[in-house]
Parts: structure tokens; sequence; C-alpha cells
């Protein structure tokens, strides 16, 4: 295959797809190298240009979306834009899963000062938290951790991303 053949299999993937999916993942699938699928995907970045399409990096992998800056208009065709927000308690306790990982449900609720049950039952609903694994002693209380959907949901390519803590947190 030609990397002209190629760039256009990357193009299909990246769209077909369902979740971002990685050069690593996209390198396997076409048999070429991971470093070549990157320039790959760095070229049709720049193909698209001014268009209304481009190729974003997040959670690890490339997908493939509208521009942020046509969101006014997208929103304007009616379709509905589901944000039903995350309650206070749940965007709390998922800042505090973010940054203390992998926690567990009483650590989360040592630093919030109050039960936290349903804000971690709603986060795990929604995909953005999982169980990590057991803590040794006693009980082997579960640990908690952020997925790959937190960082698709907020745009982040990794949690490196995620703003430094203040001082005194």
């Amino acid at each position: 295959m030609t990397l002209a053949e190629a760039k256009v299999i990357v193009e299909g993937l990246i769209f077909a797809a369902e979740r971002p999916l990685s050069a690593q993942e996209i390198a396997e699938i076409i048999e070429l190298d991971p470093a070549t699928v990157e320039a790959l995907v760095e070229e049709i970045r720049k193909d698209y240009g001014p268009r209304a399409l481009t190729i974003r990096m997040v959670a690890g992998g490339y997908q493939l979306v509208t521009k942020p800056e046509l969101a006014p208009w997208i929103e304007k065709l009616g379709r509905p834009v589901i944000h039903a927000p995350l309650s206070t308690a749940a965007t709390e306790t998922l800042a505090i899963i973010a940054y203390e990982q992998p926690i567990t449900r009483a650590e989360i609720e040592q630093i919030r000062g109050v039960r936290s049950d349903s804000a971690l039952n709603s986060l795990l609903e929604r995909g953005l938290i999982c169980e990590v694994g057991r803590k040794e002693g006693p009980g082997r209380p579960i640990l908690y951790g952020v997925t790959e959907r937190f960082l698709e949901h907020f745009g982040l390519r990794s949690l490196d991303e995620l703003p430094l803590k203040s001082i005194g947190e």
C-alpha cells in the first residue's frame, strides 16, 4: 500500500471509530509503524485547513470532530444537545479522584467531609470513574480512578493536562 492509500485508510478508521483510536491501534490495523501513522494524521489535519472538520487528540487517541467555533450553528440544527451537568457533589468527587487516584470511598469522604455514595454511583454510571483495584488492609476497600471516558469528556489527552493543584489543597 502506498502512503497516499494509507492516509485515506487512516482517515476512514478515525471517522468510523466509536472512540478515539491511538496511533498504535491504527498502526496494528494497517501494519505500519506508529510514527508513520502520526505523520499521516498530521498531514490529514493540515489537509482540513480552514474546513469544518479537524482531528483532535483526546484520551490518548485521535478523533474526527467539527471545529469548536461551529458549535453555535450546529446547535441550530435542532439536535438535542444533552448536557446533563454533574452535580456539585459529583464534580467535587470527580476532581478528588482525578488528582488523588487511586483512592478509596473513605478517603474521598474524609477529604469532602460528607458521604459520597450517590456521587460515586453517578460517576460510575456515566463511565467517568471505575474500580481500579483494592487497597491492602482491613476490608480491602475498593480503589477508584478516572477512565478514558473522563479524558474524552473533558477533552484531555492525559491526566498531565489537569490544572495544577494549588498549594495547601
